[in-house]
């Protein structure tokens, strides 16, 4: 899991392994999340912060207890 930051600043944590897309939206203060499901959740980190994030968890996740 991964926390992201909606536009509002509230916290929202995100299962990394259901990411399916991660788009900069056009006005560049946003950035949409589309899940697996088809849900689309719009968040204030860049896509590259939040590939940052899934990369991050995914290592922590292959290093083991």
């Amino acid at each position: 899991m991964i926390v992201l930051h909606r536009p509002s600043g509230n916290i929202v944590v995100v299962n990394a392994d259901i990411i399916e897309i991660v788009e900069a939206v056009s006005d560049g203060a946003s950035t949409t999340v589309t899940l697996t499901s088809g849900n689309l959740l719009e968040v204030a980190e860049t896509p590259e912060a939040v590939r940052d994030a899934v990369v991050a968890y995914r290592r922590a996740v292959l290093a083991g207890p």
